[in-house]
């Protein structure tokens, strides 16, 4: 340590002459210059008291089951009995109305409505319906608080993605996950606020990682990628003949010259990378016991299938939200790409259901068993719903659906929220929301409220503007709250 202080000594005493040499506001805008992102100061490294929670929370912690691509709520969870009468009929204008189509179905001259292909049925004492693509959710849907009336403003889906993760349809604004860690700090040290997992169900619509970006926040809140093999996090590993003590006698010297900087500059990206480094270092042995599942016992797999022994599917996925939500990871983000469903919906959809189904609902027996879903919100859907009539040629057998922002199926569990529950209503056509419509910013604001966030208080200063994830939007969906 000694070598350092005599780099800090010689580095104060250079910069304390260039200081010195340079002139009034001059040094001021070389300061803006070097270190830009210093207007960002007064925010969440030196306002701790402003942070969140604002009242006791019900959640803990978050599972997020994203669907990307969106699943057709008509497959799903909203059941349009009605739809069998007008099968293959036009869809009426005053249903139809002003809603936008996306460019995919300009060229289509009629637009015949279309019943699902699969049967429905009532379960549980809460008699929700269920599609028949789903019997393992089925049986845990007194666990469930089924929304049918969200609905959304994006009608594509990278637009829709980011609108639902950052409250933007525009790139740039960090996601859900990078403002709970933010607002709300870790659980464990050791392991990451914001972890992602991402599994791949087929189609070849992309998946952007804006969607877990800190945006404008310090980047040590970026959500941090765990992918399947030896390495779940990449260049966490020592190089080749690097030595644990080695790497840590380096991170010393880093620190201490990022610590000069700071005092110097007051940047708090400075800080965020004095985190991401530590955070590196206790990650090279938390997230190897973190993700090893080798020991989970058999009952674990039948829970959640056989497909949870392959690693990168979405069922092993679900099995590692689990271990780590039990180690204190505050938001779980799991992205299943493939539910994109324009032609071809019923052959599609059920291999995406077979994936899904099982793994989704063991994870809710499964954190109900442990006691952990009492504090830990699990969320499931896409980012926007699915046309009722037919994109394309309808058949006998085959059908498509396009992009549908006015209504959509999700559904929550767990902490603070009541179980057995269906709530928001419908059209019989299932276009149109006419019973408690649920905007995204209505959802941000109640998973913000059930973490003990006030999502109006929950604010970070970018550009001499305060924003938030719901920006000046939202209100908590009180009814739905236990």
């Amino acid at each position: 340590m000694d070598d350092i202080k005599k780099q800090l000594q010689f580095a104060e005493t250079r910069r304390g002459f260039l200081k010195k040499a340079s002139l009034g506001f001059g040094s001021i805008a070389l300061s803006s210059m070097l270190a830009p992102s210093s207007a960002f100061a007064n925010n969440a490294l030196l306002n701790n008291d402003k942070l969140a929670p604002h009242f006791m929370p019900k959640a803990k912690r978050v599972i997020y089951l994203f669907q990307s691509g969106a699943p057709s709520q008509i497959e799903t969870l909203d059941y349009k009995p009605a739809l069998a009468k007008w099968h293959g009929k036009e869809i009426p204008p005053s249903v139809k109305g002003t809603q936008r189509n996306s460019g995919m179905v300009t060229d289509q001259s009629t637009f015949p409505l279309v019943q699902s292909i699969f049967n429905f049925k009532q379960y549980g004492q809460s008699g929700a319906w269920v599609s028949d693509l789903f019997p393992h959710t089925a049986q845990v849907v007194d666990d469930l608080c089924i929304i049918n009336s969200m609905y959304t403003d994006a009608i594509n889906h990278e637009p829709a993605v980011m609108f639902l993760q950052t409250g933007s349809q525009l790139s740039g604004r960090p996601s859900i996950g990078s403002w709970l860690s933010y607002g709300l700090g870790s659980d464990n040290k050791d392991l990451p606020n914001f972890v992602v997992l991402v599994s791949k169900g087929g189609g070849s619509q992309p998946l952007s990682s804006a969607a877990w970006g800190n945006g404008f926040l310090p980047s040590h809140h970026q959500g941090v990628q765990f992918r399947s093999g030896k390495n779940p996090v990449l260049y966490l590993n020592n190089p080749h003949g690097v030595q644990d003590n080695d790497r840590r006698r380096a991170l010393d010297y880093i620190k201490a010259l990022n610590q000069q900087q700071y005092s110097l500059w007051n940047d708090p990206e400075i800080q965020s990378k004095i985190n991401q480094y530590e955070m590196a270092y206790k990650m090279q042995s938390s997230v190897p016991e973190a993700v090893n599942t080798k020991e989970e016992p058999e009952y674990t797999y039948k829970l959640y299938g056989e497909d949870a022994r392959k690693p990168g599917t979405y069922a092993a996925n679900c099995l590692q939200a689990r271990r780590l939500a039990e180690r204190g990871v505050k938001f779980i983000q799991l992205y299943h790409t493939g539910w994109d469903q324009h032609g071809n919906l019923p052959g599609g959809i059920k291999r995406q259901a077979r994936d899904t189904d099982q793994a989704t609902a063991g994870l809710i027996q499964d954190l109900k068993q442990r006691g952990l879903l009492d504090d830990t919100l699990v969320v499931w859907g896409g980012e926007f719903g699915r046309t009722s009539f037919s994109q394309g040629r309808l058949t006998a057998t085959s059908y498509g659906r396009d992009h549908h922002p006015g209504c959509f199926s999700m559904w929550m569990a767990g902490a603070g929220v009541k179980a057995g529950m269906v709530y928001g209503k419908t059209d019989e056509f299932s276009y149109n929301v006419v019973e408690n419509p649920v905007h995204i910013h209505d959802f941000q604001a109640t998973l913000l409220h059930l973490l003990g966030i006030d999502h109006e208080r929950l604010t970070f200063k970018h550009q001499g503007r305060r924003f938030r994830l719901t920006d000046v939007h939202g209100h908590v969906v009180k009814d739905i709250l236990s």
